[in-house]
Parts: structure tokens; C-alpha cells; sequence
């Protein structure tokens, strides 16, 4: 895919591999966008790409396609839909240093 930015460019990542919710988390200002609407984030920022590991890269609106909520009252509630949603679209893998909810083959 043609992205609108390096996924791991200064806009990316800021010039160092950051993966998943730390992508998302970047693009908000928690005492200026809540709360937040999900179509107006995601149209602002759905077609930036969020590397998920080492070698998978989605964007933002693929991760959204999974969050039902509309609407977020603050950063916290945001940040746990995420997570759900994540599990939900299989681009969550580490469930800690014992556990891992994917192998890759």
C-alpha cells in the first residue's frame, strides 16, 4: 500500500519503531479533543498507517473498522476500545512474556 507517510518516518513513528496504540496515541491532544468522535478522527486520520509488527503495517481506519463506539468521553475509554478492537481484528499478539495470543508460523 502507497501510505501517506513512512510508518517508520519522523511522522510515523518519530523516527523510532512504535507499534499499535502508541501510533493512535500520538495523533491525540487529551485536553483538546475530547471527547472525541470516531468518524471525525478517522477521517482525519484513517489512512495513516499504524505498524502493528515487525513486518505489518495497517492503517488506522482498518483498526477503527473494529471499534463500535462512536464517540469517546476520554482518553482512557479510547485506549480500551482500542485494545478490544485490536484483539478483535487479530493485530494484537503479546499478552505478556509467557504468553502470546498468536504465533507466527
Amino acid at each position: 500500500m502507497d501510505w501517506p507517510h513512512d510508518p517508520d518516518g519522523e511522522k510515523g513513528s518519530e523516527g523510532g519503531r512504535n507499534y499499535g496504540h502508541a501510533i493512535i496515541a500520538k495523533k491525540i491532544d487529551e485536553q483538546e479533543d475530547f471527547p472525541l468522535n470516531k468518524d471525525e478522527f478517522v477521517t482525519e486520520y484513517g489512512d495513516d498507517p499504524v505498524r502493528i509488527d515487525y513486518e505489518t503495517v495497517v492503517s488506522v481506519r482498518e483498526i477503527f473498522e473494529e471499534v463500535p463506539e462512536a464517540e469517546f468521553e476520554d482518553f482512557v475509554e479510547l485506549h480500551q476500545a482500542l485494545g478490544r478492537a485490536m484483539r478483535r481484528g487479530g493485530y494484537w499478539f503479546y499478552e505478556g512474556a509467557d504468553e502470546f495470543v498468536r504465533t507466527r508460523g
